[in-house]
């Protein structure tokens, strides 16, 4: 037998030997249950399965101080701080839907002194974000945010005329861009270098007078409205913002947000910032405390600042707006 002969014979069984082994091992797989097989994927099919998710919470805030006889003088107070959030969230493997109400009312009443409003707040809050991959933590988003208020709004202790008031201001943003987000839910990064902010201002004195960077009315030399004030004013510019939850340690969360906008056209370059930062303390089920800060710079918000003609004031720059707030009360979760 020639050389080339016994090569042939031995690749033959060589082939022989290796059938018998894939043989087996192919009757035991199909001898087996469906089932075997279903329990291979079942994490990537459970965790990309449609769900909503939906969160309420409701809560009260209060606080009372109440002197009698105090040698050291004090005036009798009590505040109330009233607020509801509401969550309706959708994810699936490629779409996350993330929906947010909030509503924030809050009233003082000081000894010798007329209410007083402390917080209003109405926002609506919508971001859609698609990604075509499923594994990816970059998606096409689209993002709507309105805000307003409720009631009229006053520079206390002069409660003759309104500085605020319902649409008067409210903003809109819409726009599109990408967010990132590897647990979307607890870390996001967006940017849109396309979104439009709308401003209303729908109330006609503040309208006339410009408030919130409106165009204010023209006038004629003895103060009578040529032209009445545009009630609605639109920029167009790049919107960045990122938003943090984690918790600190057991039973204390925190939650930060920042947004950053700046309009394409009128004075490219200045940042408006919209900034919150809240700590959580959760005492029970049902008490908790909240400790936050909120820094607002918007461009168009002017301050005035008195002159040397008494009553009359003149238009100054805008400022950096900051409120900082401690309450404990009671939350509902459902």
């Amino acid at each position: 037998m020639s050389l080339g002969t016994n090569f042939y014979f031995r690749i033959i069984s060589m082939k022989k030997f290796l059938v018998i082994p894939f043989y087996l091992l192919c009757h035991s797989l199909f001898a087996q249950p469906i089932s075997v097989f279903m329990r291979d994927k079942p994490d990537e099919d459970f965790s990309y399965r449609p769900e909503w998710i939906k969160n309420n919470k409701v809560g009260i805030d209060v606080s009372e101080v109440t002197f009698v006889n105090w040698n050291s003088g004090g005036s009798n107070s009590i505040s109330a701080l009233a607020n509801a959030e509401s969550n309706l969230n959708y994810k699936d493997k490629y779409f996350s839907w993330k929906n947010r109400l909030v509503i924030r009312y809050g009233i003082n009443k000081q000894q010798e002194q007329e209410l007083r409003k402390t917080e209003d707040l109405f926002e609506i809050n919508s971001n859609l974000g698609y990604r075509p991959d499923g594994l990816s933590n970059w998606f096409y988003s689209a993002r709507l945010n309105f805000k307003t208020q409720f009631t009229n709004g006053f520079q206390y202790p002069d409660t003759s005329k309104p500085i605020s008031g319902l649409m008067a201001p409210g903003y809109l943003f819409f726009g599109g861009g990408m967010e990132y987000g590897k647990r979307i839910d607890e870390l996001s990064f967006y940017f849109s270098p396309l979104t439009v902010k709308t401003t209303f201002v729908l109330d006609k004195d503040l309208a006339n007078a410009g408030a919130f960077g409106v165009t204010p009315a023209v006038l004629d030399v003895d103060g009578n409205v040529i032209i009445p004030g545009k009630r609605v004013h639109k920029e167009v510019g790049i919107l960045i913002t990122n938003s943090y939850e984690m918790a600190v340690v057991e039973n204390i969360s925190l939650r930060n947000l920042i947004s950053l906008y700046s309009d394409y056209i009128n004075s490219f370059g200045n940042i408006d910032v919209d900034w919150q930062i809240n700590f959580d303390f959760k005492v029970n089920h049902f008490v908790k405390a909240t400790f936050g800060s909120h820094i607002i710079y918007d461009d168009d918000v002017k301050t005035k600042k008195p002159t040397d003609v008494e009553g009359e004031f003149e238009t100054a720059g805008a400022k950096v707006q900051w409120k900082q707030f401690l309450a404990i009360g009671f939350v509902h979760t459902f």
